[in-house]
């Protein structure tokens, strides 16, 4: 498996970059590809098997959008083939029409997909989450995690969505569903770091990207922190508004 890994020297905030970390641990024989700014990316000129790019800075999502946009085919042709992309906090915004911000300035953005974020700095959101997905056996498995975010994204992905929403918030207020699909894409506002926080989504994770029978680091210890998370976010007194 070779994983690509964009921007990390900024797309870090709240410690997702150990999203990687915690796969390198459990698929030690992957190659991992740490690309900066001023790299080329490898996926524009090889195969790579899963891409990740993390939360960042609203004045870095403006660098990202300008340094992915003269690979914008190259990564609607991934998406096409099936190769997994994970995008954690705001950084899948940067591959939707545009960002909204206070001074109703419009950012252009990649355009992969139809939906805007609107941005409103004086007004943070916080929240826990809990919902479901289907793993690759189509078992429903149980999403847990939390956000922190300026923006909120609107567009219909009743058909294209990560999580379904048990409790918390969807990509906005208003939405049921939570997160971008699009093929082996996903895009979350979730943060965590949601893969150590979830191994059941890790593992799904890693299968799309072709991993049989992935096991992951701590996997014992990984399972029972998980379990007792979902039982904190099943109780009916734990708010989820932080």
């Amino acid at each position: 498996m070779k994983v690509e890994v964009l921007f990390s020297e900024a797309c870090n905030l709240y410690g997702d970059l150990f999203n990687m970390n915690y796969l390198a641990a459990s698929v030690p024989e992957a190659e991992f590809i740490y690309t900066g700014f001023n790299d080329v990316p490898a996926f524009a000129g090889e195969k790579v098997d899963f891409i990740y790019l993390g939360p960042m800075t609203e004045r870095d999502q403006e660098t990202v959008i300008s340094r992915l946009k003269p690979y914008r085919e190259r990564i609607i042709e991934l998406i096409e083939q099936d190769v997994v992309f994970l995008c954690t906090g705001n950084a899948f915004e940067v591959f939707g029409s545009y960002i909204e911000t206070d001074e109703k300035r419009r950012i252009d953005c990649l355009g992969i997909y139809e939906g805007y974020a609107v941005r409103r700095l004086m007004n943070r959101h916080n929240s826990l989450f809990l919902g479901t997905f289907k793993d690759a056996g189509q078992n429903s498995r149980e999403i847990i995690g939390f956000k922190s975010q300026f923006t909120h994204t609107y567009t219909d992905n009743r058909k294209g969505y990560v999580f379904a929403k048990t409790r918390g918030y969807g990509i906005n207020p208003d939405s049921e569903f939570e997160g971008i699909r699009m093929h082996n894409f996903f895009g979350t506002y979730l943060i965590g770091p949601i893969l150590i926080m979830n191994p059941y989504f890790a593992k799904y994770l890693l299968s799309l990207a072709g991993v049989a029978e992935p096991k992951l680091a701590f996997e014992k210890e990984a399972f029972e922190a998980y379990e007792v998370r979902q039982k904190e976010f099943h109780d009916p007194k734990r708010s989820f508004d932080q």
